[in-house]
């Protein structure tokens, strides 16, 4: 089985070229070098990560990364190694993944609009080691972006002031370009232009958060701007907003997979050398069950993130199902981030408060991740719409390969207009659920044979029964078990997984279905027929209590005294 999971003292992965091979193994000796308690010093003192920064600039990382082919020198937009590097900052710190992935957002308006003049500008920032924003959300209105009060007021010789102000902008107080989303006051078009935070008419009001990141309020006060700042307009600028997210959000779900690895192997470092009456701590049996469930989980994280990764480069104009699959890793492996979290502390316990610990950034920084770039409700209200195609109208689609060829991402930057979501179509996922014979996945299946009845069985109530957001958003935890499942079977072959796993990955899986299950079962508004199906999709896993003891024995605990991070 290939090793999954990320270990920087032992980097396995294989990488398209050996420049990319070098800015990741760069990385991780910037951090190493820098050692933990440098780490936690800055943390703990809020300190602007400067160095980090100077180090970026001076390996060209950003530029390297995040510059379309055909703007930048030997530069591309290659989601396979962006997402290996937020891996890698998930893992030493949120706060360096963070100030990455707002540029790479503040970028997406800039590199999917019309302005070939500010897409050259962008790229030669990038070279000089600049960071960048994305001004979207506002006080006022939060993740509700129909209700922008940004505006440019027409001078009448084709320039325009912008007025207004944006909230939680990540890199606001230094960014090159703030990508600022708003409408034309006197027609109400919508309009995404660029302005420069270091300029006179841009007040940097305050730092909204107490972290090392600056997460910024900002003003614009009569700022002038002339269509050589406006990057799009009109419906072009609503999906292009829409577009970068669909591209960026991806990151989140890989932050969390960072952070995990890490606070797994601190976790499993500081049990499996912890006597307690008597015994090694990872020899009570309710530890054991813990470690487990958090590797099976962590791995599963990592095996859906890295298929839905080939999907997101797969895609072209006939073949978008990675618009599933993308804010499903945003939303289910962030929450599933910090399920993980929540069973590796109740491992430490009170090691994970201490203030020289990793895990105590761990435990801080996981919650965010769910919270970013819309929440985990709007994402689920998204993601609900494939339901019915997904089940019940599936396409024929030629197989898609696993993706880490060194190849520009060309079709995230035309993805086109972005309605009509309800009509894609997906292959068919018995595919992948038919292509193994393991105890738990067969039960799964037969889960899932349940649930599509209790769809078949929803239909004349669930347009009334969906104004209950908590029974949509469980019936919708429902459908993403499945997916879930399906690509986690996908790539089983693809890196060589022993059954043994999978049945074990599956053994979480058939608990949670039947989780949700109790829980709509539970709901007043449930019909009684919806009610019986709820519970005869309740299952137990099939025990193995052999695999059980190999899988733990020969990759959970053996994952012990892998990683320490340099002091």
């Amino acid at each position: 089985m290939e090793k999954i999971l990320l270990n920087p003292k032992n980097v396995i992965a294989t990488y398209a070229d050996e420049e990319t091979r070098q800015i990741m193994l760069k990385t991780i000796d910037f951090f190493e070098g820098r050692g933990l308690k440098k780490m936690k010093d800055d943390f703990h003192a809020c300190r602007w990560y400067t160095e980090f920064l100077d180090f970026m600039k001076e390996n060209q990382i950003m530029a390297k990364l995040l510059t379309p082919k055909g703007f930048g020198d030997n530069a591309r937009w290659d989601t396979s190694r962006i997402v290996d590097f937020a891996e890698i900052l998930g893992f030493y710190g949120l706060t360096y993944w963070y100030t990455f992935q707002v540029s790479a957002l503040g970028l997406g308006p800039i590199f999917l609009g019309s302005n070939t003049e500010a897409k050259h500008k962008a790229a030669k920032y990038l070279k000089e080691g600049a960071i960048f924003a994305f001004g979207l959300s506002e006080k006022e209105h939060g993740a509700d972006i129909y209700s922008s009060d940004m505006m440019l007021y027409p001078e009448g010789d084709g320039t325009y002031r912008a007025n207004g102000d944006k909230y939680y902008i990540g890199n606001g107080n230094e960014a090159a370009m703030v990508s600022t989303f708003g409408k034309i006051a006197d027609s109400g078009e919508y309009v995404f232009f660029a302005v420069n935070s270091k300029h006179p008419k841009y007040e940097c009001v305050k730092n909204i958060i107490n972290n090392q990141d600056y997460v910024a309020e900002y003003a614009l006060h009569d700022y002038p701007i002339t269509e050589a700042d406006i990057l799009e307009r009109g419906q072009k600028a609503w999906d292009d907003m829409l577009n970068t997210i669909n591209i960026c959000k991806f990151n989140l779900g890989w932050a969390s997979i960072g952070i995990c690895e890490h606070a797994f192997y601190e976790s499993i470092n500081h049990a499996s050398h912890r006597q307690l009456f008597g015994s090694y701590v990872t020899d009570f049996t309710h530890i054991k069950q813990l470690f487990m469930d958090a590797y099976c989980r962590l791995v599963a994280m990592k095996l859906f993130a890295l298929r839905a990764t080939d999907y997101m480069r797969a895609a072209n104009e006939n073949d978008k199902r990675y618009l599933l699959y993308n804010p499903m890793v945003k939303m289910k492996v962030s929450t599933q981030g910090e399920e993980v979290i929540n069973l590796l502390w109740d491992v430490i316990a009170a090691k994970g408060f201490e203030k020289d610990m990793y895990f105590e950034n761990a435990a801080t920084d996981i919650r965010a991740l769910p919270k970013l770039e819309g929440t985990v409700h709007v994402n689920m209200a998204l993601i609900i719409k494939f339901m019915p195609n997904y089940f019940f109208n599936p396409g024929v689609f030629p197989d898609v390969p696993q993706r880490r060829d060194a190849a520009n991402d060309d079709f995230l930057f035309n993805q086109g207009p972005t309605k009509g979501l309800g009509k894609l179509q997906f292959h068919d996922y018995n595919i992948a659920y038919n292509s193994v014979d393991l105890p738990n996945v067969n039960v799964f299946k037969e889960q899932i044979a349940t649930f599509k009845d209790f769809m078949m069985a929803s239909m004349a109530t669930m347009k009334e029964q969906s104004s209950d957001i908590d029974f949509l958003l469980n019936v919708g935890e429902l459908f993403t078990l499945v997916a879930y499942g399906q690509l986690i079977l996908e790539n089983k072959k693809i890196y060589g997984i022993d059954d043994e796993i999978i049945d074990q990955i599956f053994d979480f899986m058939v608990r949670d279905m039947s989780k949700f299950a109790l829980t709509i079962y539970g709901k007043a508004i449930t019909s009684d027929k919806q009610q019986e199906l709820c519970l005869k999709m309740i299952k137990r896993p099939v025990v193995n209590k052999e695999r059980y003891e190999r899988v733990l024995k020969n990759y959970v605990y053996a994952l012990a005294d892998t990683y320490t991070m340099n002091e």
